[in-house]
């Protein structure tokens, strides 16, 4: 059976990290930010973890 392909479009969104977990931005922040308020656009700023329900099936895409 041959090898999977890499998903190049998952692998420039997500970095793995040193232990292992994979960093992702945050959604929402791309359009229509005038009326976000300044306290969400701050907290979107910040990288997060994938979700450990997401982990399995996104790590299996990258690889």
């Amino acid at each position: 059976m041959p090898k999977m392909k890499t998903k190049r479009a998952l692998k420039k969104r997500v970095r793995i990290t040193g232990t292992g977990k994979m960093k992702r931005h945050c959604a929402f922040k791309g359009h229509l930010a005038p009326r976000k308020t300044t306290k969400q656009k701050r907290h979107l700023r910040n990288a997060r973890l994938v979700s450990h329900a997401d982990f399995k099936r996104e790590k299996n895409l990258i690889q």
